[in-house]
């Protein structure tokens, strides 16, 4: 099933057909039926957004590939929790298996007509799955040629699989933007109609739009909200990080939000309803419930593991929270900070807790805006860890998190920032 490429592994997707798929505890999920993939303009390769994985009785659900931790010869593991609602395709979603897999295409380099018999993707160093890889069964006198040999070409050198240039809709939209970062793929929406947004939100994946969502403006980020269905926006909200969920949810009417959040499973909207406890200019209102915290047993090795993750912000990574278990917030006793410069000097066996600084005193949740602010300036810090009166972390207030409250309203509609270019007149 799998090949070694360099540092990256290739698997052939009609392989993975009917492999088993466990979660962390080792107990079955469902089996794979199929492969997920959003085409790309031109011969870029595709990203695969995840799996359709059948759990009984007889129900296809969508587990996204940040949620698979390895794919190995007899199974799939997966990481976290996983949604059980109904998989639903949507308009820029591709099927490989059902849809690309005995497919005719032309080989550009002779203009033979070849049979796709399977795809394979391969793992990047940024975390991300594309398509790069497809084989092919030539054709003779008209017909497939069921024996012989079947060769493996590289993605680009086919032609038939990609969107073409002519497309038209939301689908073609994405793929043009795909490599764009969420906050200007943010931009890109902010100045579609209103129809349109809705066009492109359909056609996002949940991943991908709960990025995009954490970017807009507030009242874009309820109108979006509000043309999907509950289920669907359940399932974005849920793929939100819980801090920016909660806001989105804050502007919300009281009754909506609630409807929204029973919607959620009960681990990821427990966070959530935590966090809209809280004023919305305190700590506890600013705060991520979700930083690297790890127990004074993990190794410098460990702590270095996690804070290489891609989807962590650079503040967020910038420090580690070491706390007695349980590690999910709120945790067991909060014991210190162990700082990233600081890991980068020790040795990887070195046990976190003899790092670990002390000497920052954490927050509790009530303290207000102004204070916040004050305590990053003073102590040149990039976080803060928020802790209750039991000394429990609750969770880390980013200087990210204090500048989205600091800024003017409006401050997201300036053109300097979605662009990144200074004004003319300046």
């Amino acid at each position: 099933m799998t090949e070694r490429s360099g540092s990256l592994t290739r698997v052939f997707i009609a392989r993975l057909a009917g492999l088993v798929v466990f979660d962390p505890n080792g107990d079955q999920v469902g089996r794979v039926r199929d492969v997920v993939i959003m085409l790309r303009l031109g011969n870029q390769q595709p990203r695969v957004l995840g799996l359709v994985v059948e759990v009984l009785p007889r129900r296809p659900i969508f587990i996204p590939m940040t949620r698979v931790t390895s794919i190995e010869a007899g199974a799939v593991m997966t990481t976290g929790t996983v949604s059980l609602r109904r998989f639903e395709q949507r308009a820029a979603e591709t099927r490989v298996i059902a849809e690309l897999l005995d497919r005719s295409v032309t080989l550009i380099e002779t203009g033979a007509t070849v049979t796709v018999t399977d795809v394979a993707m391969e793992r990047t160093r940024t975390r991300d799955w594309l398509l790069t890889k497809v084989a092919v069964r030539t054709h003779e006198g008209g017909r497939v040629r069921r024996r012989g040999v079947t060769h493996v070409v590289d993605w680009d050198a086919v032609r038939g699989l990609s969107l073409s240039e002519n497309d038209q809709g939301a689908a073609n939209l994405l793929a043009a933007f795909d490599q764009l970062r969420p906050a200007d793929l943010a931009g890109v929406i902010h100045d579609l109609s209103e129809k349109r947004r809705a066009e492109v939100a359909a056609a996002l994946d949940d991943e991908r739009l709960a990025d995009v969502l954490e970017e807009l403006p507030e009242d874009e980020q309820v109108e979006i909200l509000a043309t999907l269905e509950s289920e669907r926006a359940a399932d974005v909200l849920e793929a939100m990080g819980p801090d920016d969920a909660a806001d989105l949810l804050a502007e919300l009417s009281q009754e909506e939000a609630e409807r929204l959040l029973a919607l959620m499973q009960p681990e990821e909207a427990e966070p959530v309803r935590r966090l809209l406890s809280y004023s919305e200019n305190t700590a506890g209102g600013l705060m991520t419930t979700e930083p690297v915290i790890l127990p004074p047993s993990a190794t410098v090795a460990e702590a270095l593991a996690h804070v290489r993750n891609p989807d962590l912000s650079p503040a967020t990574a910038s420090q580690v929270y070491v706390c007695r278990p349980p590690t999910d917030t709120p945790t067991g006793r909060y014991l210190g900070i162990a700082h990233l410069q600081r890991l980068l000097r020790e040795p990887p066996a070195t046990l976190v807790s003899a790092v670990v600084d002390t000497d920052i005193a954490p927050l509790g949740p009530d303290v207000p805006l102004h204070q916040v602010t004050s305590y990053l300036a003073t102590y040149n810090l990039v976080a803060v860890p928020v802790v209750d009166d039991d000394d429990r972390l609750l969770g880390a207030v980013t200087v990210d998190d204090v500048l989205d409250h600091l800024l003017p309203e409006g401050w997201r509609d300036s053109d300097q920032v979605t662009t990144g270019q200074p004004d003319a007149a300046g």
